[in-house]
């Protein structure tokens, strides 16, 4: 499985954490897109790198961390074939996984800490998608061929 990870700034030292934990529990192929250090950056240029490794389907899930995490959801979802979810608590982290079927997870770094990331990451990577919910999937797919004329990764 490859991961498609990115910070901007503010989330760049959880961001470097996290990678060490998703291969020693995970055993995941983790690609870093980037930042690089703690200077400050512009989040949407590296959510942007993420879901698109995702969306052209070079990553199968994506984890983009800045301050809130609300930023770079936004820019995620603006690509076809990506399901981004912000989830800085447990039950989102479940939720957007078996109900949503997210393939892009975003968490705030000025709103958790390294052990709840940690937790949130463990449940969203562990939740299988219910296939129940399939017809609402289904429905966001149409949307975006609609809008787009295609859509991947659905």
């Amino acid at each position: 499985m490859k991961l498609a990870i990115g910070s901007d700034h503010g989330g760049y030292e959880l961001k470097e954490k996290l990678k060490d934990f998703i291969r020693k529990e995970f055993h995941y192929e983790v690609i870093d897109y980037g930042c690089h250090s703690t200077e400050a950056v512009d989040y949407p240029d590296f959510a942007f790198l993420v879901a698109a490794a995702v969306a052209e389907g070079q990553c199968q899930l994506g984890i983009m961390i800045d301050g809130a995490g609300l930023g770079s959801s936004i820019v995620a979802n603006k690509l076809p074939g990506v399901r981004a979810a912000v989830c800085n608590d447990l039950f989102a982290a479940r939720n957007s996984r078996a109900h949503n079927q997210a393939n892009v997870l975003t968490l705030g770094a000025n709103i958790i800490g390294k052990g709840l990331a940690e937790e949130i990451v463990r449940v969203w990577l562990n939740t299988p998608f219910e296939e129940r919910h399939q017809k609402r999937i289904d429905k966001i797919l149409r949307l975006e061929r609609e809008i787009y004329g295609f859509g991947k990764n659905g």
